[in-house]
C-alpha cells in the first residue's frame, strides 16, 4: 500500500474514535452539595415518582427520539409498589441534591411499573403492557435501570441488548448510583467497559476530598 493511501486509511480509522472522545461531555466533580434534599411524591401506585420523569404516551421509540433532540441521554427505570430498595433510590440517593440534578440535566428517564397494566410500543415496535414489557427484556429486580446507546439509528426494529450500554439494578448506594450515570452520560465505556475500574477511581476522589475537607475543619478548630 502506498504511503498516502496508508494515511489516509488510518485517518479512517482514528478520526471516529476522536469524534467521540470530543463529543463526549466532561467528567462531573466526584460529588457534590447534598442540600437542600429533593422530596419525592408518591403516586396513587405506591411508587415514588420524580417530578422531572417522562410524561409520555410511552413510545419508547419516541421518548428516545425526544431525548435525544434534548441532548440527554435514555434510560429506563422499573419499580414496584412495596420495593424497599426503590425507595431508598428515591429518599436516600435521589434526595441528595448534586445525584438529583444531575441525572435530571443529562437524562431523559422513563419510569416503568414492574406490575403495571400500562400500554408501552417496544423499540420493535410492538405494543404490550409494563408487566409484559418486564418479562419481554428479562427484569427480574427493582429497581432496574437500562441504559441506552446514545446512537442507535443503525439499530431500527431491534430491541434489548444491543440498544443497550448496561443494566443497574436492586441496592444501589448515592456513590454507585452517580458514577454509573456519569459513566454513561460521559461515555467512558466507549474508552473502558469496566465500570468498577471507573467506580473505584471516582471513589478514591471522594475519600480524599473527604480526607481534606475533615483536616481543614480540625485546623479551623
Amino acid at each position: 500500500m502506498r504511503p498516502l493511501a496508508r494515511l489516509a486509511l488510518l485517518a479512517c480509522l482514528v478520526m471516529p474514535s476522536l469524534a467521540s472522545a470530543v463529543d463526549a461531555p466532561p467528567l462531573p466533580p466526584p460529588a457534590g452539595v447534598e442540600t437542600p434534599a429533593v422530596e419525592p411524591t408518591k403516586g396513587d401506585d405506591g411508587i415514588y415518582h420524580q417530578k422531572w420523569f417522562v410524561s409520555s404516551f410511552l413510545d419508547l421509540r419516541e421518548d428516545f427520539a425526544e431525548a435525544r433532540v434534548q441532548g440527554k441521554r435514555f434510560a429506563v427505570i422499573f419499580e414496584q409498589r412495596g420495593c424497599s430498595y426503590c425507595v431508598k433510590m428515591h429518599t436516600d440517593v435521589l434526595s441528595k441534591r448534586y445525584i438529583n440534578d444531575y441525572v435530571r440535566e443529562n437524562f431523559a428517564v422513563v419510569q416503568l411499573d414492574m406490575w403495571g397494566e400500562r400500554e408501552v410500543t417496544d423499540f420493535d415496535g410492538e405494543k404490550l403492557r409494563e408487566k409484559a414489557l418486564a418479562e419481554k427484556w428479562g427484569v427480574l429486580f427493582t429497581p432496574t435501570v437500562v441504559f441506552y446507546k446514545e446512537n442507535i439509528d443503525d439499530l431500527k426494529g431491534q430491541w434489548g441488548q444491543p440498544l443497550e450500554v448496561a443494566r443497574m439494578n436492586l441496592g444501589i448506594g448515592p456513590g454507585t448510583f452517580y458514577d454509573m450515570f456519569t459513566w454513561v452520560r460521559s461515555k467512558v465505556y466507549e474508552k473502558d467497559r469496566n465500570f468498577q475500574r471507573f467506580h473505584l477511581e471516582r471513589y478514591a476522589l471522594r475519600e480524599k476530598l473527604e480526607k481534606e475537607k475533615a483536616a481543614a475543619k480540625d485546623k479551623v478548630n
